[in-house]
């Protein structure tokens, strides 16, 4: 019953799976911009298939035969595909090779493309669509997923900024592209089909040379159920959506089908992953607010956000007669409000670590972008439409990065991808919605402003008007008759402008969302060097006494006179701060503050700044408002260190240019925990028992095993709340929950009762059985111990909890027996097996 352990354990902390090259050593800006470029070249061609495309829609459907739900099966194949299959991406990039995986995605969405570019019928183009909705799936949420894995959360909204950047590129420069290949004669549609592939062809050498990440060796398994009932979920929820008001009434039998039987599908999916090793959404990781409310936003995001991009080609081609290109030229205000904000917000957060503001103010320019979109007519003069659609695009990009940039801080390493595509699933998911049921409500609004405003026709305008609205198919502007052309342009107007107004409160809700989201400081570490970090986690013996100052550009390792202690990154440049002197240079400033828990500062910290190879090169002392700065030599990478009793060290990278620079360092408390295991009838110490701290997810902390007088002791643990766990033989284990203060050592006593016993002989025909197999169940169910009997018959149980058991003994035909378990047990339970036949 009782777990033992080596006695070298005592104290120690566990160490954790996956390890990132050079000891996880942080890279420099160069190694990450090499390996980014392959990453921003894979994402340029995903966005371009799918933006590039929004401008010669129209004509793909009209020469295609479509009608208005072809042209959103367009878009909401591919949607659907990369929404299903982004948690799949997600978990595999936790458990396989991140670089096979980018560039498996790569060829998928070629594949695709190809296909796509061949099409011959409607139904073909979006079974297409789907197969580059898959690579798609996997580009977007492994590019946020290694970008999270090389750079640290503090320095990530920089190369956020690139990726937004990369975002509005694509988006801006994908309708203008696609406007200007449709109205080529010699080109046609086509080939806005095939533009990517170059681009993803690039992309694969690219990542092949460039891209150099550590690949996770260990047991796996995919959870293709869960991948299996989520698809099939959101499949059915948004074929309802699509032919909700169409096919169908909203509420009708279909309806109740339909979404009962999505329903069931998501219980089903919740069931299979809390009991999946290996799931590909954790459940446990909607337990963090923050991560459970950027999830939501992200939904609210993609309604608005895809609402937002997919029909304004439709509103500018069909409402107000534009070309193509055209249209795609129109749409800049957005895309400039998009790069500007995302860009500028990465930078920002970058210098001062703050991004809760962003979200919010991102959530207020997206409302009130869609909100005045939704007051839009055919005619309305371009300019308004320009600022309006500005507003748009500031909003989603304050909001789209800085989602995921705010889940990733809340994960560790070995959660990344499951909690990045967490957040993309959501906001793919929103995004199908959105299209899909905006798609079926624009349908129906277009039709019902047409049928209002068709008495402004003649009577033999109003004939050829419904021939021209007959069929279903996208109607040809530029063969109609002026009067018609106008009435239904005006139809065109009103009904997409319904579309943004009906998205204005889901942009709402995802501001009211955002407010709630607590900021918490980014870490300053990537997902690399943590593991790396956690790999290597110090003993809980502290260190006594450090080495001698090292030799300028060396790192020296510490050796204790106390307990050895683990060569940590950590702690070989703390020592280096420790033992240096000071050496005063003049340079660029870099400035901030030292600050705990819940933000507060941490007076009289030690500020220590040192080249990438050790040699001090400024030092100072935190004020009373937490407040520091040193001056580096000059543009480069630097080591930054902070110390303060209480407190664990930390080490961070900081990039220094020709300009101040600003970094706030956030300090985690140490505390310890010590007590004593006991009898307790007796109150004697019980030694050998095992001690094991878990945190309030259940990962182990540490563990040990208590002394001849009982007493263990861990030093290091992180303040909060924690679960201690104790067994030992001839004992019943005990579990009670601990709040580890911020400072100084918590005292426990653990009492442990004596365990109760069964035991007794097998017979049969009055003689001992040998060999008999013994199984004890408890009350619930579930098995308990099982035993053998040898040469005299005899087995025993020991160590029991009080209760109601069942003795099952098998060898002949079983026989089952009930007792109840107190005090010292039960003795003498004997149990006479019958011979077969008797």
């Amino acid at each position: 019953m009782a777990t033992t352990t080596p006695a070298g354990v005592r104290g120690s902390h566990p160490k954790h799976s996956g390890a990132a090259p050079e000891a996880g050593a942080p890279m420099s800006h160069r190694q990450i911009m090499e390996a980014l470029s392959g990453l921003l070249l894979g994402m340029f061609a995903a966005i371009v298939s799918s933006t590039i495309v929004t401008n010669a829609l129209p004509k793909i459907i009209g020469d295609l035969g479509g009608g208005q739900s072809a042209y959103t099966w367009v878009v909401t194949a591919s949607l659907l595909a990369m929404t299903a299959t982004t948690p799949l991406w997600g978990k595999m990039a936790d458990l396989f090779s991140k670089k096979a995986l980018v560039q498996i995605a790569l060829v998928v969405y070629i594949v695709g493309s190809v296909v796509a570019g061949f099409a011959q019928n409607p139904g073909m183009l979006i079974s297409a669509r789907a197969i580059q909705g898959i690579g798609a799936g996997g580009l977007s949420a492994l590019a946020q997923i290694i970008m999270a894995a090389m750079i640290a959360p503090r320095e990530r909204g920089r190369y956020s900024g690139y990726l937004g950047a990369t975002f509005a590129v694509a988006t801006v420069g994908g309708p203008l592209l696609g406007g200007v290949i449709t109205d080529t004669d010699w080109l046609g549609w086509r080939y806005c089909l095939f533009v990517g592939v170059p681009f993803a062809l690039i992309a694969l050498i690219v990542l092949q040379k460039t891209l150099h990440l550590p690949v996770i060796k260990r047991k796996v398994k995919v959870d293709w159920a869960g991948a299996f009932f989520i698809t099939a979920a959101v499949s059915l929820l948004l074929l309802w959506v699509t032919f909700a008001d169409d096919k169908y009434d909203w509420l009708s039998w279909q309806t109740y089908t339909m979404v009962g039987g999505a329903i069931v599908l998501a219980l089903i999916f919740t069931l299979v992953e809390s009991k999946a090793s290996e799931p590909i959404i954790p459940l446990r990781l909607f337990k963090n607010r923050t991560i459970t409310l950027a999830s939501l936003a992200s939904l609210f995001v993609g309604v608005a956000m895809f609402a937002g991009t997919v029909y304004f080609s439709q509103y500018f081609q069909l409402a107000r007669g534009k070309t193509p290109t055209m249209s795609g030229v129109m749409t800049i205000p957005m895309i400039g409000g998009l790069f500007i904000s995302s860009t500028v917000s990465g930078q920002i957060i970058t210098r001062t670590g703050k991004w809760k503001a962003w979200l919010v103010a991102g959530g207020l320019f997206l409302t009130a972008g869609l909100g005045l979109l939704g007051t839009i007519e055919y005619d309305t003069p371009y300019w308004r439409v320009a600022i309006w659609m500005a507003l748009l695009g500031l909003g989603v990009g304050m909001m789209m990065q800085n989602l995921v940039l705010s889940t990733q801080n809340q994960v560790a390493p070995q959660d990344l991808g499951s909690a990045s595509s967490m957040v993309t699933f959501f906001r793919s998911l929103g995004g199908t919605i959105g299209v899909s049921a905006l798609g079926s409500v624009m349908t129906s609004r277009i039709s019902h402003h047409a049928t209002d405003t068709i008495g402004s026709l003649s009577p033999q305008e109003q004939q050829a008007a419904g021939k021209a609205m007959a069929g279903g198919s996208l109607p040809d502007m530029s063969v109609l008759p002026g009067p018609i052309r106008n009435w239904l342009e005006a139809a065109y107007g009103s009904g997409i402008a319904d579309i943004f107004l009906y998205a204005a409160p889901i942009a709402f809700l995802a501001f009211i969302v955002t407010i709630f989201i607590k900021e918490v400081p980014l870490r300053t570490t990537g997902a690399l060097e943590q593991a790396a970090q956690g790999d290597s986690t110090p003993a809980a013996a502290p260190a006594q006494a450090a080495a001698p100052a090292p030799a300028p550009e060396q790192v020296p390792s510490l050796v204790g006179a106390g307990a050895p202690v683990a060569d940590t990154r950590t702690q070989r440049l703390a020592a280096v701060a420790a033992t240096a002197g000071d050496v005063p240079v003049g340079g660029t400033p870099v400035r901030g503050f030292v600050r705990g828990a819940e933000s507060a500062p941490v007076p009289r910290a030690a500020v220590t700044l040192i080249s990438l190879g050790g040699r001090q090169l400024g030092r100072a002392v935190a004020q009373g408002d937490g407040s520091y700065s040193v001056d580096a030599p000059g543009a480069g990478s630097y080591v930054l260190i902070a110390s303060a009793d209480g407190y664990q060290p930390q080490a961070s990278t900081v990039l220094v240019g020709e300009e101040s620079v600003t970094y706030d360092i956030l300090l985690s408390g140490t505390s310890g925990l010590t007590g004593v295991v006991r009898a307790s009838e007796t109150k004697a110490p019980v030694a050998g028992a095992m001690v094991i701290v878990t945190d309030v997810r259940g990962d182990v902390l540490a563990t040990g095993q208590s002394g001849p007088g009982g007493e263990f002791t861990f030093a290091e643990l992180v303040p909060g709340p924690v679960t201690i766990a104790v067994n030992a033989p001839g004992h019943r284990p005990t579990a009670l929950p601990v709040e580890v203060t911020g400072s100084g050592v918590t005292r426990i006593e653990i009492d442990l009762h004596s365990g109760s016993q069964v035991q007794g002989t097998v017979r049969a025909a009055g003689r001992a059985l040998n060999d008999a197999r013994v199984t004890l169940v408890d009350a619930a169910g579930n098995v308990v111990a099982t035993a053998t009997t040898g040469d005299d018959g005899a087995y025993a149980f020991t160590d029991l909890d009080g209760g109601e058991y069942t003795v099952i003994a098998t060898g002949y035909p079983p026989v089952a027996t009930g007792l109840s378990v107190n005090g010292s047990g039960v003795d003498g339970h004997d149990i006479e097996l019958g011979h077969p036949g008797e």
